[in-house]
């Protein structure tokens, strides 16, 4: 089996638990290393892999095949831009980059070079996501007139992470949470017509926008994406209505626990949520009104990396393309632009 040499440019939370894991277990990757620049944590878990000092020495590494890029987003267009000048194919963290002009520009690189370029939207592989998808696919609520998708927390306090407090083209909640949103939306409905959107800053202190509420407009269907930080009680994350019935669901995927907890993603109960969080199903089905809790799919982020072995290796379409990057940037470019207009932007 060919195996996908894979160098990381972090290793903090994303490293560890969102990549680090996957590459790890999936048989047709092997972790090389880790740029690393102050602390050195990466050989204390994978005692045979090489800890960089500079992202100059990660891409004259030519045993280095495929480079994960999963810094702050503000150095996404540049680091990335460097591993595919360097023949290196590259994965990208949400959000893809900071403006839609930087996107297409590192789609034509990557294009123009041969590389496989993909962006990281895990999200897609949430037991709760799989379910709605699922629950559309077999057209349980007919056509879809609203639907409503929320990534809410309750986390009044700044992040200690200076990246994401200090002004800068890649913060604030937008381009940190609003792509997981985003992109499932397009997932489900494709690209929206037009963009309304209100963002806030509401944290006493907060220097950067933490609070979206996007509109997206699709003909008769219309699509509320919403994202904070004083949602105590945030309700369902995924309420959809058609023209025969409805679904709710909370975010519940279990994945970003277990593996804070340690649990491999190729162990058993991995990805599997509680029955308690089952949504619920309010439809008319063979003529008959019903209303009842359905089973939820499981989750499995081991999904975006077998999708990226078959599309290095196999030269298949990537999980998450490089065009599916552009997309979610677009919207975001839209909301900015009506926010600060307080008008609603043509996409499409």
């Amino acid at each position: 089996m060919t195996r996908i040499n894979t160098a990381l440019l972090s290793y903090g939370m994303s490293g560890q638990i969102f990549h680090a894991p996957f590459i790890n277990v999936h048989p047709g990757f092997s972790l090389l290393g880790c740029w690393e620049r102050s602390a050195k944590n990466i050989q204390q878990q994978f005692p045979q892999v090489k800890s960089y000092e500079s992202l100059a020495s990660v891409l004259a590494d030519n045993q280095v095949d495929l480079v994960v890029v999963n810094t702050p987003t503000s150095t996404h267009f540049d680091y990335a831009r460097e591993a595919l000048l360097a023949g290196k194919h590259v994965v990208v963290e949400k959000a893809f980059t900071t403006t839609t002009n930087e996107a297409v520009e590192l789609k034509r690189i990557a294009e123009k070079n041969g590389l496989k370029l993909a962006v990281f939207q895990n999200r897609r592989w949430d037991s709760d996501f799989c379910t709605v998808k699922e629950v559309l696919e077999r057209g349980l609520l007919g056509d879809v007139i609203e639907a409503n998708f929320g990534f809410l927390r309750y986390a009044p306090a700044l992040s200690p992470k200076a990246h994401k407090e200090m002004p800068s083209a890649g913060a604030g909640i937008l381009k940190d949470l609003g792509p997981h949103v985003i992109d499932q939306a397009n997932c489900l409905f494709g690209m929206p017509n037009s963009v309304f959107a209100d963002i806030a800053v509401t944290r006493p202190g907060s220097q950067v926008d933490d609070y979206f509420s996007l509109w997206l407009y699709y003909g008769q269907c219309r699509v509320l994406l919403k994202g904070g930080y004083f949602f105590r009680e945030p309700g369902a994350s995924y309420i959809l209505h058609g023209t025969k019935g409805s679904f709710s669901k909370s975010r519940a995927d279990v994945q970003e626990d277990q593996l804070k907890a340690g649990i491999k993603p190729d162990a058993p109960d991995y990805g599997i949520e509680p029955e308690s969080e089952q949504g619920l199903l309010h439809t008319e089905l063979n003529g008959s009104i019903i209303r009842e809790n359905i089973p939820t799919s499981p989750g499995n982020y081991m999904q975006y990396y077998e999708g990226a072995y078959q599309s290095i290796v196999h030269d298949q379409c990537a999980p998450v393309s490089a065009q599916d990057g552009i997309n979610v940037m677009r919207i975001i470019d839209a909301a900015l632009e009506s926010a600060k207009s307080g008008r609603r932007i043509d996409i499409c």
